[in-house]
């Protein structure tokens, strides 16, 4: 077992839910169905289960609080504790040892695998099986348990992309029956990052274990399945028969209006509303969303109607499984809202303009049960001010909730105003998720770092979707900026009998004042739950902006650079105007509008000595951007790869990213950077090209 969670506290946390004897037995096929399954998470669910996690977190983490609790060698190699519940063989002569990642005694499923990079092999075994139901490279196993499966049983493994597989983790299920003992057999010097989540039963309760050929047998769950994860807005499939129930309401700053009232039993299967406001993004932040169940003094949902949806600040589009936000600003929920009497939803204006909203409530019939039915929650909190850092470390808790219930997503949603362009040195990120349930006495889900938690790794600035999982925010360059990051535990959710406690270490590259970090624990909870949620004030909801006139700093990984921006390089009688605005280095962008394929625009960059150096173009993404042909002295660079294309168009947002060079040996002197405009994604004209600065870096 993983030294985070004894055996005897996981058996006697699981004692107190009872024995069972299940007369359909959990199969492959029936928890690939439970992956697009959200009613049922509305529920205690039966069997019983708790979900734990290993993972190649600093295992010196022993203490709460103590002296490494902090502690943050957690895959890259050589760590001064090896990352493992045991070292089976150590290295030999070539440095290749065994190491045990989990053994676990059944009834239990693999849930969720994970991995940064990892090198060595993976041996799988089920049941006490001597034969590996898996030998073979990690990586492939933890970035998807059933690609190497699907060949073997003739399925197309296009199938798993951006379905099974999301980013850099996989939710391919894996059950067994008595037992599942994984082993990593590599070199403990090298590369090693991993999670793996197991959903462990209650005792008795029949599964049929794993084999290969369950990919074949069900393959029309996972088609189905598919199906639905690839669109989920378009696909996914609701009980309900009833008339939608309209909304539209108009609010008047300050006031608090009734928009829906609903009568029970039933369930409020899906939620659309759209906000109309003269500043959206304001209204967004400024306007609670308050739904309150069964007579409750206070709403089980209490949170900014934008942050509610898992994408804000403003309208940025996601396509998720319990989400979707549309373009055009229409927002979904997915997550199945039961009551017993009544639900109500209040539209709360904190802000100094009227707000309309608009849209509907889906309801459905639901019976409630008075022993295992549950309402649904989100908790949204927010510090602002915050001082992140890489010394002074510091857990910000998300949840911390007595009673019993099932924890089944996380937004976080966040300013980040470090000046240093690079995810290398302004990344926010590095702290790891650290999960209490029950009685654990250290967590039971202890993870690698808070992108390793959202499904992606190395910090990365990029927009990302998937249905469980995405970035639909991240301003740039680098991290830095609003950046909104969001995982739904839909498979892997995480029930909790007696309390839970999630906490996100606050972990920085360097020491960053001023950030604002907003967050939203989404979880079902019996009646009578307690939690630690304070009311949402208007400090709480202030209008953020950038910082104001920003400048890029020349450290981390851009230190021993100069930057330079971009108009003071221009060649006059260009083609070009100025935007202004926050995102911007030094409040302005330059612009460019390109007459036609072909045209160019010429920067001359000065270089102080003949050496080795990089150059780094931040310029921005624009839904009116079109691709240009980046060139120095007339050669290639590596800007834009082997083409030297670096396409600037995005749909629906504004992103500032910085575009690096191949190391390059220059002379001192003036170099002629040349961007020659190819074209655009759309037709018609008007494109434009924005350049906000140059950065020559000695290498």
């Amino acid at each position: 077992m993983n030294e985070s969670i004894p055996r005897t506290c996981v058996l006697v946390g699981l004692s107190v839910w009872g024995l069972v004897g299940c007369a359909s037995p959990i199969t492959t096929g029936s928890l690939m169905r439970q992956l697009i399954d959200l009613e049922r998470l509305a529920d205690l669910p039966s069997p019983a289960f708790k979900t734990v996690q290993f993972s190649s977190y600093d295992h010196r983490s022993v203490l709460p609080n103590g002296p490494h609790w902090f502690a943050n060698s957690d895959g890259f190699g050589r760590e001064p504790v090896p990352n493992f519940q045991a070292v089976l063989e150590p290295p030999d002569e070539q440095g290749i040892g065994e190491y045990l990642i989990c053994d676990v005694k059944g009834p239990g499923a693999i849930v969720r695998t994970w991995t940064a990079a990892i090198t060595g092999t993976i041996r799988l075994h089920l049941d006490g099986a001597r034969t590996p139901v898996y030998d073979g490279p990690a990586d492939k196993f933890l970035l998807c348990p059933y690609r190497t499966y699907a060949k073997v049983v003739g399925i197309d493994d296009a199938l798993l992309d951006g379905t099974f597989q999301q980013r850099n983790a996989a939710y391919c299920p894996i059950p067994f029956a008595k037992r599942c003992r994984m082993v990593w057999v590599g070199n403990i010097e090298r590369i090693h990052f991993y999670h793996v989540q197991i959903r462990l039963y209650e005792p008795r309760t029949h599964v049929s274990a794993f084999q290969p050929s369950d990919l074949k047998s069900y393959e029309g769950e996972l088609r189905d399945v598919a199906r639905v994860m690839a669109d989920p807005d378009g696909k996914y499939e609701y009980t309900s028969t009833r008339t939608p129930i309209a909304i539209s309401t108009t609010v008047p700053a300050g006031q608090i209006q009734e928009a829906v009232v609903l009568e029970g039993p039933h369930a409020l299967e899906r939620l659309t509303l759209k906000v109309a406001a003269q500043d959206l993004d304001k209204a967004l932040r400024q306007t609670i969303l308050h739904i309150v169940c069964d007579g409750h003094p206070w709403g089980q949902v209490q949170a900014p109607l934008g942050d509610f949806f898992g994408a804000a600040p403003g309208v940025n589009p996601l396509n998720s499984i319990p989400f979707t936000v549309s373009p055009d600003g229409t927002m979904t929920c997915r997550y199945l809202m039961p009551f017993k009497t009544s639900l109500r939803i209040l539209i709360d204006n904190r802000a100094e303009q009227p707000v309309t909203v608009t849209g509907s409530a889906l309801p459905m019939d639901y019976d409630w049960n008075d022993n295992t039915s549950m309402h649904f929650r989100a908790r949204w909190r927010v510090d602002h001010d915050l001082v992140a850092s890489n010394t002074a470390v510091q857990d910000l808790p998300y949840l911390i909730a007595n009673g019993r219930g099932v924890y089944v997503g996380t937004a976080t949603l966040l300013l980040n105003p470090t000046p240093v362009p690079t995810p290398g040195g302004g990344w926010w990120g590095e702290g790891d998720e650290k999960i209490f349930v029950d009685d654990d006495v250290r967590p039971s889900t202890f993870g690698t770092g808070s992108e390793d938690y959202f499904n992606y790794a190395w910090s990365s600035p990029d927009i990302f979707l998937f249905p469980y999982c995405g970035q639909p925010r991240n301003d740039g360059p680098g991290n830095r900026g609003f950046v909104t990051n969001h995982r739904w535990h839909i498979l892997d959710c995480l029930p909790f009998q007696q309390r839970l406690a999630f906490y996100m270490e606050l972990f920085s590259h360097e020491r960053t004042p001023g950030m604002s970090y907003a967050r939203i624990a989404y979880h079902y909870a019996r009646p009578g739950v307690t939690d630690d949620h304070v009311t949402i004030t208007n400090e709480d909801v202030r209008h953020l902006e950038l910082p104001a006139d920003w400048q890029p700093a020349a450290r981390g990984a851009v230190r021993n650079s100069v930057f330079h921006q971009a108009e003071a390089l221009a060649q006059p009688g260009a083609a070009i105007t100025f935007e202004l605005g926050n995102l911007w280095a030094g409040g302005r962008l330059l612009v460019w509008r390109p007459a036609q394929v072909g045209s160019s625009l010429t920067l001359n960059v000065p270089v102080p000595e003949n050496a080795k150096y990089a150059l780094h173009l931040a310029m921005a993404l624009t839904p009116r951007s079109g691709s240009v042909l980046v060139t120095l002295d007339g050669n290639k660079i590596g800007v834009g790869g082997n083409s030297g294309i670096v396409d600037l168009h995005v749909p629906h947002r504004t992103l500032l990213r910085q575009y690096s060079s191949k190391t390059i040996e220059l002379n001192k002197g003036e170099h002629v950077l040349t961007l020659e405009y190819t074209g655009s994604p759309k037709d018609g004209t008007g494109h434009t090209i924005g350049i906000d600065y140059v950065c020559v870096q000695s290498r």
